[in-house]
């Protein structure tokens, strides 16, 4: 996988510069939109011309595609990773509400990206990243139908995809610092999936 996300980690890997490139490219398509950026700007931002990005992505779309495609299947395998590891349903249900919420926390621009350009795709991009999707959504039904009693496929669905926009409304948040953002959301979500404070 060619995206680097971030993670609490003490000594991280040093970008490659096609990491370099998109990682410049997240801040500025959350920043100013998928159209408000030209390749130039993103030659600037890491310090190469417009022209020389050619050598590393074929054009502007491919990076957005790129980037997409790789947050998606970075939430995939962490939801099927830990679905695979905690045979406890109410732990499982745990452990993905706090990976979603350390995702978003740390990720805000990938977040902002993911959220606004999904339309911006090319159509094989925008079928791969939805496929993606849904698979991460079945880890979070699966989970949810296990913890609470009586609810139904559309329902547990319905509250996967609320629990989404909840977490990943508030990546930018000013309000509280890190770990305090991160404890309300994780409380938050528990609670709106089970009625329960986590």
């Amino acid at each position: 996988m060619a995206l680097v996300l971030s993670q609490q980690v003490s000594t991280p890997a040093p970008l490659s510069r096609r990491d370099q490139i998109l990682a410049a490219a997240a801040e500025l398509f959350a920043r100013h939109g998928f159209h408000g950026v030209g390749i130039d700007d993103i030659g600037a931002a890491v310090g190469i011309s417009g022209p020389a990005l050619y050598r590393h992505f074929r054009s502007k779309d491919a990076m957005l595609g790129e980037m997409l495609t790789s947050i998606s299947e970075v939430l995939l395998d962490g939801g099927q990773a830990r679905a695979q590891r905690h045979r406890d349903p109410a732990e499982l249900l745990a452990e993905l509400v706090r990976f979603q919420v350390d995702f978003a926390l740390d990720n805000p621009a990938l977040i902002t990206v993911q959220e606004r350009n999904l339309g911006n795709l090319t159509d094989p991009d925008r079928r791969r990243v939805r496929a993606l999707q849904r698979r991460y959504v079945e880890v979070w039904v699966q989970a949810i139908q296990d913890v609470v009693d009586g609810v139904d496929e559309p329902s547990a669905r319905a509250a996967a995809h609320a629990v989404f926009g909840l977490i990943n409304s508030t990546p930018h948040s000013r309000h509280l610092d890190r770990g305090q953002m991160a404890a309300l959301l994780r409380n938050m979500a528990i609670a709106a999936l089970t009625g329960h404070k986590g």
